[in-house]
């Protein structure tokens, strides 16, 4: 097959024109493809698969629409809610219909407790009926134990542990932060999961006192409207919504065209090949998970490459089950979380028809529900054929709800390898990726694995990614060479642009 070259290059200077590439088409390179639009650049998005939106992918069952994916955004954090009006979707978010859910453990559905920070309470109370009278006793405790150094960085169940005792961490903790991450709460860094925290607890010697203060700092600042939103017909809109945005701003979007070669050129541009088609462009925003980026940066970033190479991933599968209302009778709210402790094989169910209003409109004879099942290390049980994880499914549902009825119809979406870790050190492998990055001119990188696995930090990454790009794009060498020696403003906008990455759940009831 004939190679097909094209020279699209702009070239930098004062007018801010130039023409980037970039590789992925998630919630991150779609952003990112958005944000260079709108400084003047011309944009073209490559994505390897036949469709768009990464882990954000629309659905239906049994004629609802649903989200077979990411199913719920932040707004707390400004990006995707900002990005989702931008795109014309503003008249279409709404926040959940029930913001109280449940958590399975110890033999019953429990409320989820109120007054904790990722499952870190701030008085012992805050956790009654969750824990056991010891387990609450421990938490006393705390007030009393001399200072836990947290140092550079500290895994959140470790620190936890250690100040308020394993049953907090079990209990609660350990199925807040395995709704996040599917992964284990004794590896994840406080650091870069729950900054706030980190920053607390090292101001403090008691762990509860630097929740309480988390909590009256929030309460000061009155922070008001809902915590979460969701978008009518699914998350999995936003994605499609973006790429129409793009396309309508001049930007083209390629799918099926997996880049097997990126390079940079004497010119100073870059070379990109994708098939029979190759690019030749100013700058490149790499937006892959880490093992595809890994793959392409070898070549010119190969000390960013070897240390993408070290970040690992959790997989897990989502089980959508739609039913006739007629034969269910839920509990109230939103859904349930399940602490790994309990020994039960779904980790979170979500009462979709009760947690998001449009879902019970479209079909008000049909109750959606769906669990999420595998954790970080759980390959066997992801092994299984679909059948098997619908069976052990229902088998839950219905010790924790009674919920014996055959569904309508079901759905089994599995991502492989969907979820990045972040262990303790996160924090610093990311910092070195971007030192490495920030010495190739006219290349940036961003998405879940490096400021938060949520779709607004997915957002902010790309933001902060195309705002490094601008500076290379409209410096000359010299200038370029000294913000790389100095460290300098790009670098600073990054860690604004990705402060604080709270997560929004992608399989979790508690939100």
């Amino acid at each position: 097959m004939r190679e097909h070259s094209e020279d699209t290059r702009t070239g930098g200077g004062p007018t801010g024109q130039g023409h980037v590439v970039v590789i992925g088409g998630g919630i991150a390179g779609l952003a990112a493809a958005h944000r260079a639009l709108a400084g003047g650049r011309r944009v073209t998005v490559l994505e390897a698969s036949d469709r768009l939106g990464g882990k954000l992918l629309p659905g239906e069952i049994a004629g609802v629409r649903v989200d077979l994916g990411a199913e719920s955004m932040l707004a707390r954090r400004p990006e995707a809610v900002a990005l989702a009006r931008e795109v014309g979707l503003d008249e279409r978010l709404q926040p959940p219909a029930t913001a109280t859910a449940s958590i399975w453990t110890r033999g019953a559905l429990r409320p989820m407790p109120k007054g904790h920070v990722m499952g870190v309470p701030g008085t012992a109370s805050a956790l009654a009926g969750v824990l056991s009278d010891e387990g609450l006793a421990r938490i006393e405790r705390d007030a009393d134990l001399p200072r836990t150094e947290v140092g550079d960085d500290v895994a959140v169940g470790q620190y936890v542990a250690a100040r308020l005792g394993r049953e907090v961490v079990d209990r609660l903790v350990e199925p807040l932060l395995g709704g996040v991450y599917a992964g284990d709460a004794y590896r994840i860094s406080m650091r870069s999961a729950v900054p706030q925290l980190y920053q607390a607890a090292r101001a403090h010697d008691s762990l509860t006192e630097a929740v309480r203060e988390i909590q009256a700092k929030a309460a000061a600042g009155r922070q008001t409207g809902p915590v979460f939103m969701g978008i009518e017909g699914g998350v999995g809109q936003l994605p499609l919504a973006v790429a129409e945005s793009v396309r309508a701003r001049g930007g083209e979007i390629v799918t099926g065209a997996p880049v097997t070669e990126l390079r940079r050129e004497a010119s100073g541009g870059w070379r990109v090949a994708a098939g029979d088609r190759v690019l030749h462009a100013d700058a490149v925003v790499v937006a892959v998970p880490a093992p595809a980026a890994a793959g392409l940066l070898r070549a010119e970033a190969p000390e960013a490459a070897a240390e993408l190479d070290g970040i690992e991933y959790a997989s897990m599968a989502l089980v959508t089950l739609a039913y006739r209302r007629a034969d269910t009778d839920l509990p109230a709210g939103s859904g349930f979380l399940v602490p790994p402790v309990d020994g039960r094989t779904i980790k979170a169910s979500t009462f979709a028809s009760q947690k998001w209003g449009w879902i019970a409109e479209e079909n008000p004879d049909v109750v959606v529900l769906r669990t999420s099942v595998g954790r970080y290390g759980e390959t066997e049980i992801l092994g299984r054929d679909d059948a098997h994880l619908v069976d052990v499914s229902r088998r839950d549902l219905k010790e924790a709800t009674g919920l014996d009825a055959t569904p309508l119809e079901t759905r089994v979406t599995r991502w492989t390898d969907g979820l990045p870790q972040y262990p303790v050190g996160h924090h610093a492998r990311v910092a070195r990726v971007r030192e490495h990055i920030a010495k190739v001119p006219g290349l940036a990188v961003c998405g879940a694995q490096y400021d938060g696995v949520g779709i607004p930090a997915c957002i902010a990454s790309a933001c902060a990614a195309v705002d490094q790009l601008d500076g290379d794009l409209e410096e000359n060498k010299a200038a370029r060479s000294a913000s790389v020696e100095g460290g300098g403003g790009r670098r600073a906008g990054v860690q604004q642009l990705t402060a604080n990455p709270v997560q929004s759940l992608h399989g979790g009831a508690g939100e």
